[in-house]
């Protein structure tokens, strides 16, 4: 049976009731859209940091085994050299990454005290439902035939379908308890450009391809290192990680 609540996870009882007879908890709740961080930061802030905060104390006061947090490519900011390897330092340079390293530090301390903490930090992830993100905007545009807008002509993301995610939270959850942060991506970087070229292609859009300069808030190049991730949670990701962008449009 599934028990699912509505909630708010800034709100401590509500939060510490859900917790209540677990064995494992996934925090996946978050503001986790970079721009609209960047726009409401004490938002970002209160959801983020204080609400993982409370999960993390929930948990830990309901006698929960394990805990498996989902972090961020975003904790690097603007890495030196790709691919990133997660022993990289991380330098967030928007609010929503900055939450994201606040999380992962309150998930290292909640470990010091007994809770067995498993960190993935995911790269883009794309799948059904998704919103407000590069893949579900850039479509919307070709579908209106609007243009599609670029924001920085060498940006480069890594992206990975959401059942690579789904499964690597699964081990990470059942599995033997992993200490250390784990990217979870596909290993392989898509120029913006390249995207945005293949979806127009893919839905037969009139729609043109403007490009335009970075946003400052931005991370313009990331590609995961995900070696640690193949050797300990067993993940496999196919040669082309746009291989289900077809599953979007």
């Amino acid at each position: 049976s599934v028990d699912f609540r509505r909630a708010d996870i800034r709100d401590r009882t509500v939060v510490a009731d859900a917790a209540l007879g677990c064995a494992i908890v996934f925090h996946l709740a978050a503001q986790s859209n970079v721009m609209g961080a960047v726009a409401d930061s004490g938002y970002a802030f209160s959801t983020n940091v204080v609400g993982t905060h409370n999960v993390l104390e929930a948990a830990a006061a309901a006698g929960v085994k394990r805990l498996v947090f989902t972090s961020s490519r975003e904790v690097y900011g603007d890495p030196k050299t790709i691919p990133v390897r997660e022993t990289a330092p991380l330098r967030a340079k928007n609010a929503y990454g900055a939450s994201k390293v606040a999380g992962e530090v309150y998930c290292r301390l909640a470990a010091q005290q007994g809770l067995e903490t498993a960190v993935l930090r995911l790269a883009n992830v794309y799948g059904p439902g998704d919103r407000d993100r590069v893949i579900p905007l850039f479509a919307a545009a070709a579908a209106a035939s609007e243009p599609i807008t670029v924001f920085g002509s060498q940006k480069i993301l890594d992206f990975v379908w959401i059942d690579t995610v789904v499964d690597a939270l699964i081990r990470a959850g059942f599995g033997r308890y992993i200490h250390g942060p784990m990217n979870v991506g596909s290993g392989k970087g898509t120029t913006v450009v390249d995207l945005a070229r293949r979806i127009a292609k893919l839905t037969e859009s009139s729609s043109k391809i403007e490009v335009t300069e970075e946003r400052e808030q931005e991370v313009g190049r990331f590609v995961a290192d995900i070696t640690r991730a193949r050797r300990l949670l067993g993940i496999q990701e196919p040669e082309d990680p746009l291989w289900a962008l077809p599953k979007m449009l």
